[in-house]
């Protein structure tokens, strides 16, 4: 005899109402304006790559402009998104998201300043005018992880409709608001250069001085540990998480196990405890001094018990899915 299987109440999403529109989205536009602020940046360093020849730090000037441009305008499109969802606490939030703006802004034009001065911008205390600008970075950088963390809370306290989305979104706010705060550990000075006393006080390099061979484009050290990894992978958990979800929802016109909402959100936990675990990893191996691209046989077999444990996490997930859709129509027989 065949048994039907039928979604439960749990399993279908909420429906707008008989003749409801769908929510208009609100973007915060100070955010979105840092949005276009920072692609101009990124316009403009790729064409510094093209006609400025000039080198810092062993890479082409104009890359860390082109790399910061790039990366702030995907935060800033995703939390002016967030931002703009947010049915609760919204005057709140959009001082949470102005300041971020603000924040970001100061730091891109910081970074653009110093490319076009030929002078670092992270770290660099060479003279009373470089000092000034770092200070300011620095305490950006503070304002920012704070303004970031009440919005990642607010994010906290708003239900959605769709509570594998929710997860989502919240589950990456909180691993990117560590990610963020992992780049508190580049502006500590090295032994080096306390012992020197010198001009450059942090690093993102551990083991060697910055510089040197590195991957194409991103430029992460290849013999070195580089704080600039974990930093990168746990900030952009902000898109990443919510966008495996996307991924997973699209698969579910395919794979009838992933239409449960129990079976996403077993597998948004296990994404996000996936990510959480690749973040304290690659953060371990560049505190040992160790290259991405040069693990040693502790960081291959931490690799592969997240493996493991990410699709024991997957066959849970579908487990529990399936056992909460069919248990239903077993009461049918």
């Amino acid at each position: 005899m065949s048994v039907e299987v039928r979604s439960t109440a749990e399993d279908r999403r909420p429906q707008p109402a008989h003749g409801s529109e769908p929510q208009r989205i609100r973007w915060h536009r100070p955010l979105m304006a840092l949005a276009a602020a920072s692609a101009l940046v990124s316009v403009a360093s790729v064409v510094g790559l093209v006609f400025d020849q000039r080198e810092l730090v062993g890479a082409p000037i104009w890359a860390k402009a082109l790399k910061f441009g790039v990366s702030i305008l995907i935060y800033a499109v995703t939390w002016a998104w967030l931002i703009g969802q947010l049915t609760r606490f919204r005057r709140t939030a959009w001082w949470a998201g102005t300041v971020i703006s603000v924040t970001l802004l100061a730091e891109l034009a910081i970074i653009t300043l110093q490319v076009v001065r030929g002078h670092r911008s992270h770290y660099n205390n060479a003279n009373p005018l470089d000092e000034a600008l770092w200070s300011i970075m620095g305490t950006a950088i503070m304002v920012l992880w704070l303004a970031t963390l009440v919005a990642a809370v607010l994010l906290w306290f708003t239900p959605g409709a769709d509570r594998a989305r929710t997860l989502a979104i919240r589950l990456g706010s909180t691993i990117s608001l560590v990610g963020l705060g992992l780049g508190f550990l580049m502006t500590m000075p090295t032994e080096a250069q306390l012992a020197s006393g010198g001009d450059i006080i942090g690093a993102h390099t551990v083991g060697a001085g910055d510089g040197g061979p590195g991957l194409p484009v991103l430029g992460w050290s290849t013999e070195h540990g580089d704080l600039r990894i974990p930093h990168f992978v746990g900030m952009h958990a902000l898109q990443l998480i919510p966008l495996a979800l996307l991924l997973i929802e699209l698969a579910s016109r395919r794979v009838v196990a992933f239409r449960s909402v129990r079976t996403r959100i077993g597998l948004v936990w296990t994404v996000a405890a996936v990510w959480a675990a690749v973040v304290a990893l690659v953060t371990w191996q560049a505190l040992r001094g160790q290259s991405i691209v040069a693990p040693d046989a502790l960081t291959v077999w931490a690799a592969v018990l997240i493996v493991v444990g990410g699709l024991a996490g997957i066959g849970l997930s579908l487990a529990s899915g399936r056992h909460r859709a069919i248990e239903p129509a077993e009461q049918q027989r």
